[in-house]
């Protein structure tokens, strides 16, 4: 890339290394009646301040702006990551059925899974499934494969996205499990796990852990993955992926990690897209890759000593007998798969760590805006990431409505009184301010 001097010292350090002494004797076999002065040009803008701004001065902002969450979040998705999408070699391209001819594809698939394994502390993760319910309830069918028992019940704490509860109930309904609720506190808004210990005594064959979870609270992953082992129970990590640049990957929850993650990984690089097409992630310990479903692309050398890629493990129905696969899934969300990929290698450790604080920054920021505000109050007083429940002295869906015809979407309704409320690193100051004035507007009104 060519050299842009942007201080005065880089002028100088210029000047000096091509041997010239001012920028007057650089330029002065131009007449001075034909020079001009530099023009003056604002600060330098970050990408995605700069997409903002072209996208206002275009009229495509769309409108409102959105501080909804609770399973699908707004991100900045780094240009260059559909531009590598886009691609024909990549957008177009379909399961490679004669896949060893793939290299490319496989090897991309390849880099995905040590990224996801990487992230979550696992052995391994396949490639991969079609959401994060989805993965969600195929991780409950491979647990209770895993345990090898006949009949038992799954642990589900209220605190999971009901969304995701209800693709578990439609997969596991004919098949004798029990699912069980687990209450959470109403003052954290977390599972107690001291309360656990009352339960009666159950056959469990696993436990869900979702953190952060559909409040966006953070759990006592450690204590809850403790007791759920005490249980002789597989633990479930359902996760934010982009939550772990920052939190403890499951992995080393407890004394012996989670035995399973899985999760959405829209975060990563997936645009909302009125909901899909999404990603969803899988993966797991060594000790039960045979019950992993979809496929697992390993690395291997040939004869010559050439690296090469290899589908490892694909035992889905179509490539076995249906009595032996482990799911049903005829396809994956290769696509996807992609764009999370280009992400994290774009992001890597430390920019997905700032991304991760910048989120859980400005989600608390917004909260102190707001919880000042008569008749606004905290739903929960636990911590959490980058969505959080909101206490409001007037009926929710009027409080939407109002924030709605000042181009805001405040959130989504939990209860006649109750808002979660999402806020990511998209959010520069100027819109927290925004939404505090027009809240602090819809209540004044109504005498909140």
């Amino acid at each position: 890339m060519p050299f842009i001097p942007h201080t005065q010292e880089d002028v100088q350090s210029m000047l000096s290394t091509i041997g010239v002494e001012s920028l007057d004797a650089l330029f002065d076999e131009i007449p001075t009646t034909l020079r001009s002065a530099p023009p003056r040009l604002p600060p330098p803008l970050k990408e995605m301040a700069i997409s903002r701004l072209m996208r206002e001065r275009a009229g495509k902002e769309g409108g409102a702006l959105a501080f909804l969450g609770a399973g699908a979040y707004e991100h900045h998705i780094p240009a260059a990551v559909w531009e590598i999408a886009g691609r024909g070699e990549f957008y177009s391209a379909y399961t490679p059925y004669q896949a060893e001819a793939s290299q490319g594809t496989l090897q991309l698939l390849y880099e995905y899974q040590t990224m996801i394994a990487g992230l979550t502390g696992m052995d391994l993760s396949n490639a991969s499934l079609y959401d994060g319910a989805s993965a969600t309830a195929e991780a409950v069918l491979m647990a209770v494969r895993c345990s090898q028992k006949q009949g038992g019940c799954v642990g589900i704490p209220a605190t999971v996205n009901p969304r995701v509860v209800a693709t578990i109930r439609t997969l596991v309904s004919q098949l004798g499990i029990e699912l069980v609720e687990i209450e959470s506190c109403p003052l954290t808004g977390a599972v107690d796990w001291q309360r656990l210990a009352g339960y009666p005594q159950r056959d469990w064959l696993a436990l869900l852990i979702p953190q952060p979870n559909y409040f966006g609270v953070l759990e006592e992953v450690d204590a809850l993955t403790n007791w759920g082992h005490a249980q002789g129970a597989l633990v479930i990590g359902v996760v934010n992926p982009l939550s772990l640049g920052v939190l403890k990957p499951p992995g080393e929850w407890g004394e012996k990690g989670a035995d399973l993650v899985c999760g959405e990984g829209q975060p990563l690089g997936i645009p909302l897209s009125s909901g899909g097409p999404y990603l969803g992630f899988l993966a797991c310990q060594t000790q039960w890759t045979r019950q992993l479903p979809g496929r697992i692309v390993g690395r291997t050398e040939d004869r010559r000593g050439q690296v090469g890629f290899v589908l490892t493990l694909q035992a889905r129905e179509q490539h076995i007998r249906r009595a032996k696969a482990t799911s049903n899934i005829c396809t994956n969300q290769g696509l996807m798969t992609v764009a999370a990929t280009l992400y994290l290698a774009l992001l890597g450790p430390t920019g997905l760590a700032r991304v991760a604080t910048a989120c859980h920054h400005n989600s608390k920021q917004l909260q102190e805006k707001l919880t000042g505000i008569v008749g606004v109050e905290k739903g929960y007083d636990g911590p959490f990431f980058h969505e959080f429940v909101l206490q409001l002295a007037r009926p929710v869906e009027s409080v939407l409505a109002g924030l709605f015809d000042r181009g805001i979407i405040g959130g989504l309704a939990l209860a006649s009184d109750r808002l979660l409320v999402c806020c990511t690193e998209t959010k520069t100051e100027q819109d927290r301010d925004r939404y505090a004035q027009a809240l602090e507007d819809v209540m004044k009104e109504s005498g909140g």
